[in-house]
């Protein structure tokens, strides 16, 4: 059939809340060809009998820009987290299609990973181009760029010469979309900080970004901490990802640079909701609190400053799982204080602007590409979590939840 309709009772087009429905989509070989609203979609239905897709709530294709396919993030325990990234690469596979059913499940409908050493994300990339029945588009970077004996070996490969960055750069340029830099380490909680100097100088981030640029890839960096958010900012990447530690200078000139960020609460939010997994005593629980208020206080002065703001999981990461992940931290930009209509924005309309790629807006013309919900989240933001089902193109693909 080259002509569906949806009929919503409101939707989010990428920008803007339509609350005033009844609305009718009508989709024509994969397009948006025409918005009713009113005595519009009486006298539309009335001219032929068609079958009507009917939900209380529609917006385009949710995003998620940080995920590792090839990790479980459902996997609590420690010792099994540590093995299975000695296993084989077909039970990595495995993981990773479990994975991309919970991610589907979530209406999302792309995703980008943030690096893998395996090659896991590239395969998964690369079935899906071939899978039109699912639903769901990756963006890959392969693996990332690192220091030598420095953090991050599970996701990126050593650069052990900067001389050699053109070299690396441009065989990583072959098959990736993007370039993922590993900066700085890991949050040290019981330190309350982030230990260790950045991996990379400021002449030397400088030419990774440059060399990325020329080869057509934008970069995105692995970075917390005010040392490695500077240099950050000085070498102009084009994503901050994670970003603990900000600071209002840092943001203002994030907003000057256009330069992204995508904060990524889940993972810590995850270690202080539940320390009796690691262990934390008291002292590391109030360090967590404290990072998780001061990432909400500067995620929302971000927002007033017009930092290009993105929602990104890190599902893959410890109590991080695939999917649902992406709404809880949905619900941390809304606990930050930022309105519904900027949330779903930074998930939706400004990862696939920032990233160059057709837009997903609910607009007449556009190529289809939404998620609906039979419960309106407008009510209830955790509904959410309950998607029923999406459209990519011109095929329906329903969700039993």
């Amino acid at each position: 059939m080259s002509l569906r309709l949806i009929k919503t009772a409101a939707y989010f087009d990428g920008v803007s809340i339509h609350r005033n429905g009844p609305y009718l989509i009508e989709i024509h070989r994969g397009y948006i060809a025409a918005i009713l609203n009113g005595e519009d979609i009486r006298l539309r239905l009335n001219v032929e009998e068609n079958d009507v897709l009917e939900t209380s709530f529609l917006m385009p294709g949710l995003v998620d820009a940080h995920v590792h396919v090839f990790l479980d993030g459902a996997e609590l325990n420690f010792k099994a987290r540590s093995d299975y990234q000695k296993s084989d690469f077909e039970n990595m596979m495995a993981t990773a299609q479990s994975n991309i059913s919970k991610t589907v499940k979530a209406g999302i409908t792309l995703f980008r990973d943030a690096g893998d050493k395996f090659g896991v994300n590239h395969a998964t990339r690369n079935e899906l181009l071939n899978d039109n029945d699912i639903p769901l588009t990756i963006r890959s970077p392969g693996f990332g760029i690192k220091k030598p004996k420095r953090y991050g070996g599970f996701i990126a490969r050593d650069l052990v010469d900067i001389r050699h960055a053109d070299t690396t750069v441009g065989e990583i340029a072959r098959d990736s979309n993007d370039l993922k830099i590993i900066l700085t380490g890991i949050i040290d909680f019981k330190a309350g900080e982030v230990k260790g100097d950045p991996q990379f100088t400021l002449e030397e981030l400088s030419a990774l970004v440059d060399i990325s640029h020329a080869k057509g890839m934008q970069t995105f960096a692995h970075c917390s901490g005010l040392a490695g958010l500077e240099l950050a900012v000085k070498a102009r990447v084009d994503s901050i990802e994670h970003g603990f530690f900000m600071n209002k200078e840092i943001l203002e000139k994030m907003a000057e640079h256009q330069i992204a960020w995508v904060p990524t609460f889940s993972p810590v939010y995850f270690q202080w909701k539940h320390p009796e997994y690691a262990g934390w005593d008291e002292s590391t629980v109030g360090n967590l609190r404290k990072i998780i208020d001061s990432h909400y206080q500067h995620v929302k002065i971000a927002q007033a400053l017009g930092v290009l703001l993105v929602a990104g999981s890190d599902a893959g990461s410890y109590g991080v799982d695939h999917g649902r992940a992406l709404i809880d931290e949905l619900l941390h930009f809304l606990a930050a204080g930022l309105s519904l209509e900027e949330t779903l924005t930074s998930a939706t309309s400004r990862p696939r602007m920032l990233w160059s790629l057709p837009s997903a807006n609910i607009e007449v013309g556009n190529q289809i590409d939404v998620v609906g919900y039979k419960s309106c989240p407008l009510k209830k933001a955790k509904n959410f979590y309950l998607p029923s089902f999406t459209v990519k193109a011109d095929t329906f693909t329903a969700h039993n939840i």
